[in-house]
């Protein structure tokens, strides 16, 4: 091959050698290292006549690539990211642009930035959605950081996006560490799904009794619905694979523990610091590591003797509203997550555009469904709006389903079948449609205990109570309220 390279991939594992034959298949030349002999062997066999030039070396790959150069890490988050950025730094010019396109912290992103930054170097935190079939035919893209630098490297992320009508599933999110926080959160969505989507499968399954046939059905027909969406297609499709060594089918045979690579936790994890409620997420992080818990849980088991019930009511009625309440919840855990974008907008000034994230995950990425569309529709219409339960349809919608959702987490509680990320979902829909909570009490306790005072709702100001002794006295003592 002659000439030089339009981008660099370093990392030739499945996602990463994907995107360089997507980026080729695109008219884009690509140069690209892995530290694994084998791992480039395979790139150079797939390759084929595409314009794409396997390096032997970072130092190679670099002499490889037109000035100003971009190169895209896809090497596991963490310290492979530090290992790879402290090769390329010294060999890299002023104006060159480091991208880093793995699931990384955003601070960690943020850090890194500062230090592409001293030495001259762009630096952009992209998040990737859609798996090693995205990467080859299309996936959602996320980046984040200095936009004359996205500038350069947009029309290859055009380019290998997937599309919905005519658009491509990316867009520049904001500066500094915007694209992978918007997908860290993305990820905080996609933990609330799969919980959601498992506990319908348990309920279906152990409750109802439903065959791996018959699961298949139900949900490939859900999927015709307004919950229709990747996840819910592939749920349909996993039913009826069978396992090529027992010849069963796989999902009998998978254990039943699901660990996690920290993105659904961070995304916990910074909701708490932002003071942005996030049950349904923080449901499906605490279930993953309850279901790592196999040896306890069989234990546990013993000694609380659970006994497996079956549902005997109308079959029709628990299929209704099992659909009613997921789609209930799917929208919860949209909401709940939107509203984490927004404030955290703010909080690192992002500058974020909820519709321009609603719109890029409509295609491509993991989470995408129909509700995104409808999503990307009401912050088009009202781009401030702090919560999408807010607007008439979105709303309505779920309070018309309020009482599938309650019926669900009864009958789960009934039938003994944990449903967390469902009961979260209810505690959530309800404590926001409830003008009276009883955080007042929880006030009066922390004074009490601990002089933190508290607010009046005829006074505005921090008040303190010298509140009656521990002992026997029971005098009031209100009348030490004093504003503080």
């Amino acid at each position: 091959m002659n000439g030089k390279r339009r981008i660099g991939m370093v990392g030739l594992g499945v996602m990463g050698r994907n995107l360089a034959l997507n980026a080729a298949d695109h008219g884009f030349s690509v140069a690209g290292f892995d530290t694994d002999a084998r791992k480039r062997d395979e790139a150079i066999g797939l390759a084929g006549d595409r314009p794409v030039q396997v390096c032997p070396s970072l130092a190679n790959l670099v002499d490889a690539l037109a000035v100003p150069r971009a190169v895209l890490l896809m090497v596991p988050a963490g310290p492979p990211v530090d290992a790879v950025i402290g090769q390329l730094l010294p060999i890299l010019g002023s104006g060159d642009c480091i991208i880093d396109g793995g699931n990384s912290f955003y601070k960690d992103t943020d850090l890194r930035a500062q230090a592409a930054g001293a030495a001259g170097i762009n630096y952009l935190g992209v998040g990737i959605s859609g798996g090693e079939r995205g990467a080859r035919s299309g996936p959602s893209i996320m980046p984040g950081g200095p936009a004359d630098a996205y500038g350069h490297v947009r029309p290859v992320f055009e380019a290998i996006a997937a599309a919905v009508s005519g658009e491509p599933c990316v867009g520049y999110l904001g500066p500094g560490s915007a694209g992978h926080y918007v997908k860290m959160v993305h990820n905080g969505i996609e933990y609330g799904l799969l919980q959601l989507i498992a506990e319908s499968y348990d309920l279906l399954k152990r409750g109802l009794g439903l065959s791996d046939d018959e699961l298949a059905d139900t949900f490939a027909a859900w999927n015709e619905t307004e919950l229709g969406g990747y996840l819910i297609e592939i749920t349909a499709r996993i039913f009826t694979e069978r396992d090529d060594k027992t010849g069963e089918r796989l999902i009998d045979v998978i254990l039943d523990e699901a660990r996690q690579k920290g993105t659904g936790k961070w995304t916990s994890q910074d909701a708490m610091d932002l003071q942005v409620p996030l049950p349904t997420v923080d449901a499906a992080v605490a279930a993953r590591h309850l279901s790592m818990n196999k040896d306890e849980r069989l234990r546990i088991a013993g000694v609380i003797h659970g006994q497996e019930r079956r549902f005997i009511g109308e079959r029709e009625l628990f299929l209704v509203n099992t659909r009613n309440a997921l789609h209930a919840a799917t929208i919860v855990t949209f909401a709940q997550c939107m509203a984490l974008l927004r404030t955290a907008s703010k909080v690192y000034a992002y500058g974020l555009r909820l519709e321009e994230i609603a719109r890029i995950w409509r295609g491509g990425c993991i989470i995408r469904t129909r509700l995104l569309e409808r999503i990307r529709e009401a912050f088009q219409a009202e781009p401030d709006i702090p919560n999408i339960l807010l607007q008439g349809e979105i709303g309505g919608e779920v309070s018309g389903r309020r009482q599938a959702l309650g019926w669900v987490a009864h009958t789960a509680a009934d039938l003994g079948i944990p449903a967390p990320a469902f009961m979260a979902s209810l505690a959530y829909v309800d404590g926001c449609a409830s003008p009276w909570l009883p955080a007042n009490l929880i006030q009066a306790q922390r004074d009490y205990f601990g002089a933190h005072t508290y607010e009046r709702t005829d006074s505005r100001g921090a008040f303190h109570t010298e509140w009656q002794s521990d002992g026997n006295n029971h005098q009031d003592n209100n009348d030490h309220a004093r504003p503080s």
